[in-house]
């Protein structure tokens, strides 16, 4: 009876065993994704976790498309015994932050468990719009979502075409976060706008409320625009990567709050500019396309010349408003007096408030015959935006009197006329009679052999021997000349870089590189000194111990500037034109001076 008791108690512990170790091996492995929700607000946080019933290796998650990662992955593994049953997980965390709404999917995350490569499935989440009150709990990033706003200043939300605007972005943060970086992600493309940004030398902290609270911000950029169209025109947001740090709810050992490092994407908003068109009611038919508030002036540097003299007759423009944006009157001349191309002069600054200074076009007139001119006057039109209206200014009637030179055949009626061309007059007998006496002589015929040509002819080849040995002579010496060869090469180089500055004409970098260039080398030339290891102060003055004149010299520093200028400013082709033909002009009045 025991016996059979014991054979009993002995199948059951084996059949016990036998389906303990049957139940673990046929243990199914989980690899699978848990979301905090499936619908957030874009200012809302979402935790993903990947959890596993058993250890691997290898682990991959996926790119999180749609979300920024603030924090992961962390890990955290939960193994116990109940009842004799072995329970094991193992999680990896990430904390998401939405970047845009919309329907997101978290896609397969990866691991390596005992050789066999197991995936999780995918799960979709929506983003909606920002919510009132956010679910989560504080992080570093809710944080700085309240204490720190990038915005972008307009000052004219409704200007007129081509009327000037400006857009101011700055940086609010509160006194309660710190900031110790940012990078630009972004920058705006100003389509439809003529922009010129003004440099911000210097990150100052200034005190001022945002939202009707205290913050510090600073100015972190300035742009000038003039709109090119009218209508409804989207100014695209500045965004920025900023590392701040805020505090946490730890404190150290002396009662401070502990900060954390985190980083936040700030952005200024996209905004809407509502461009009103210019009124074509009164419109004058000359308008250009000027807006803002100018004076006008046509003079002459003389009244008074002789016939071949020549005078500069100059057309400006100057006071407030697009004044790189539009075309000067040309002037409309006598017949009789030959006018060359305008050179047009540009002196203008930007600021704030917009473009101000002065343009002109600088005639040069060449009379030639004797005679009274009358140069007529000519309207500049323009609109004012603070008025509202068309209004148009009227140049004073100039007369020239050439008081020297031949006349014309006109008797002294002069036509005007704006393509400056006149008939080809008479200035002397045009006509000759043939000559009833002349002076013919007769051919004689003199035998080559024995003539003077022969013997030159003959002894020629004795004559080059010494020409040669003066030649070779020369040859060397010049090669010896080291200095000398110097010169004429930056001579030769100064003409090439010249050159190269012309073909250049419209690519800015191109062109100012090149004329910068034969500045230097044509310095060098002349003044057998290296100018690149130079200021531009200390070339002034080595040109003023030269006594090249004053004039000179600051039209050739000038120039240098407006190299240097170039690199950080947009400069039109009428500059380039311009500095070109400075530059001409100001090598030509060395040569003479050097």
């Amino acid at each position: 009876m025991i016996k059979n008791t014991i054979h009993s108690v002995l199948l059951l512990f084996f059949l016990i065993g036998s389906s303990f170790g049957f139940a673990q091996e046929e243990e199914t492995i989980e690899f699978k994704t848990n979301l905090s929700k499936n619908k957030l607000g874009i200012n809302e946080r979402l935790r993903v976790e990947f959890t596993m019933n058993k250890d691997g290796d290898n682990f991959t998650p996926p790119d999180f498309e749609g979300f920024r990662v603030l924090m992961g992955p962390s890990q955290s593994i939960s193994s116990s015994w109940i009842n004799g049953v072995r329970s094991y997980s193992k999680t990896y965390s990430y904390t998401l932050a939405p970047t845009e709404r919309g329907t997101f999917t978290i896609k397969q995350a990866t691991i390596v468990i005992d050789g066999k490569t197991y995936k999780t499935t995918p799960a979709k989440v929506e983003v909606t719009a920002a919510v009132d009150k956010p679910s989560d709990q504080m992080t570093a990033e809710d944080i700085a979502d309240e204490n720190l706003h990038l915005v972008a200043e307009v000052s004219k939300t409704q200007p007129y075409l081509n009327e000037g605007m400006s857009v101011v972005y700055k940086l609010y943060v509160s006194p309660s976060i710190n900031v110790s970086n940012f990078r630009p992600l972004d920058n705006p493309t100003y389509n439809n706008f003529w922009s010129q940004d003004i440099p911000v030398t210097s990150y100052n902290v200034k005190n001022g409320t945002y939202q009707g609270k205290s913050y510090r911000y600073v100015i972190l950029k300035r742009v000038v625009l003039y709109p090119q169209k009218s209508g409804a025109l989207e100014i695209e947001p500045l965004s920025l990567d900023v590392t701040l740090e805020v505090p946490t709810n730890r404190r150290d050992f002396f009662g401070q709050p502990i900060y954390t490092q985190t980083h936040k994407t700030v952005s200024a908003g996209k905004r809407t500019i509502q461009v009103k068109p210019l009124p074509t009611q009164g419109q004058p038919s000359d308008f250009s396309g000027a807006v803002g508030s100018f004076r006008f002036n046509v003079s002459t540097s003389k009244k008074t010349l002789k016939a071949t003299e020549s005078l500069q007759a100059v057309v400006e423009v100057e006071g407030k408003g697009n004044l790189k944006l539009f075309q000067l009157p040309a002037l409309e001349m006598p017949g009789s007096l030959e006018v060359y191309e305008p050179e047009y002069n540009e002196s203008v600054r930007t600021t704030l408030s917009g473009m101000q200074g002065k343009v002109s076009n600088n005639y040069t007139v060449v009379p030639s015959f004797k005679g009274k001119y009358p140069i007529p006057s000519i309207n500049f039109s323009y609109f004012d935006p603070q008025d509202g209206t068309y209004k148009t200014l009227t140049s004073d009637e100039i007369n020239i009197d050439v008081t020297s030179g031949p006349l014309e055949s006109s008797g002294g009626n002069v036509s005007i006329t704006s393509s400056n061309k006149r008939p080809i007059q008479a200035t002397g007998s045009q006509f000759h009679f043939i000559k009833l006496t002349p002076n013919l002589r007769p051919i004689q015929e003199t035998p080559f052999f024995g003539s003077l040509q022969f013997y030159l002819f003959f002894l020629s080849p004795l004559l080059l021997i010494p020409l040669a040995i003066i030649f070779g002579k020369r040859r060397e010496a010049i090669a010896s000349d080291v200095a000398g060869n110097k010169i004429k090469r930056a001579n030769k180089l100064a003409r090439k870089f010249l050159f190269k500055a012309r073909k250049a004409m419209g690519e800015k970098d191109e062109f100012y590189i090149a004329l910068e260039k034969a500045l230097h080398n044509y310095l060098k030339a002349k003044l057998k000194i290296e100018t690149t290891e130079f200021s531009k102060e200390k070339i002034a003055t080595l040109l003023l111990k030269k006594e090249v004149d004053s004039e000179t010299n600051d039209g050739f520093i000038g120039l240098l500037k407006n190299c240097e200028m170039a690199r950080y400013s947009p400069f039109s082709q009428v500059q380039m034109q311009a500095d070109y033909d400075k530059a001409i002009e100001v090598i030509s009045a060395l040569d003479k001076q050097l």
